[in-house]
């Protein structure tokens, strides 16, 4: 839901916002879009196919492998849904000037695989990689919008080039930092506490300059939702951090980081109302 949610509003409140579109653009975008979903719910079936042991130790009242669905299924179901979305990617961008964004979106589906299987376990690489991928699906958008033929255009100094640019870097970046927070326990519950209070701090810094740009333009509106619901609630996580203790604790945090990643990605509606 997040995924299409944040694809559709960068799809026509930025990007439409910046360049003209067409029937055949906005065709283009929905196949694309589903292809995202499609690969990124692949992945999380893999995910929850190798947790099985350790969600029956921790979530056993919520297991659906081996007890809602057997287990040669879930394979299944995996490897239709990667198939599909790879075959989604081909069908919404011509292959002869995308066969880039093709090979990417085919390594998302093989990442993901070596995520579940080996890279989960590893301090940080699997941090990175979920990061990288989950700034992807901003990132996929953008760079399709460049065919190869064209890709010159992308380094061209245009004011539409320069914008698009810029804010397709403010939300990937956003998506990056704010997943890259969730790190292996591996370190410690202290030191991983110092390293999510960290990025906290770098990101609420971030967006409080951003505000202080929009204030400029008179962007009042945009301001006071940034700082209430966006800038507010990360400072909030990063005082609870330091007393957290518990698992309810947790669970609270992680339940506010998704309503941060929500209201995140709301705030592209602004791009939309303001010229």
């Amino acid at each position: 839901m997040f995924i299409a949610l944040t694809q559709f509003l960068f799809e026509y409140c930025i990007y439409e916002r910046v360049f003209p579109t067409n029937e055949l653009v906005r065709a283009s975008f929905y196949l694309l879009m589903i292809a995202s979903v499609l690969i990124a719910a692949a992945g999380y079936i893999i995910n929850d196919y190798f947790d099985l042991n350790i969600d029956q130790i921790n979530r056993p009242g919520k297991v659906v492998v081996s007890e809602v669905i057997n287990r040669r299924w879930v394979i299944f179901w995996h490897m239709s849904l990667s198939l599909l979305g790879i075959y989604f990617t081909i069908f919404a961008l011509p292959f002869h000037h995308f066969w880039h964004l093709v090979l990417a979106n085919m390594l998302s589906v093989i990442f993901l695989w070596i995520y579940s299987t080996s890279l989960k376990k590893q301090l940080l690489v699997g941090n990175l990689l979920i990061s990288f991928l989950t700034a992807w699906v901003i990132g996929i958008l953008y760079f399709s919008k460049y065919p190869l033929n064209e890709i010159n255009q992308m380094y061209t100094t245009s004011m539409q080039n320069v914008r698009f640019f810029r804010l397709a870097i403010l939300y990937a970046g956003f998506a990056f930092i704010i997943s890259f927070k969730t790190m292996p326990i591996v370190w410690g519950v202290n030191p991983s506490k110092v390293f999510v209070a960290v990025w906290l701090v770098v990101i609420i810094a971030s967006l409080l300059i951003l505000q202080a740009y929009t204030f400029q333009l008179g962007w009042w509106a945009s301001v006071v939702y940034c700082l209430f619901l966006i800038v507010f609630p990360l400072v909030y996580v990063l005082i609870k951090l330091y007393a957290a203790s518990q698992s309810a604790h947790y669970n609270h945090l992680s339940t506010v980081i998704k309503f941060i990643m929500f209201t995140g990605i709301l705030s592209m509606i602004f791009f939309r109302m303001y010229h």
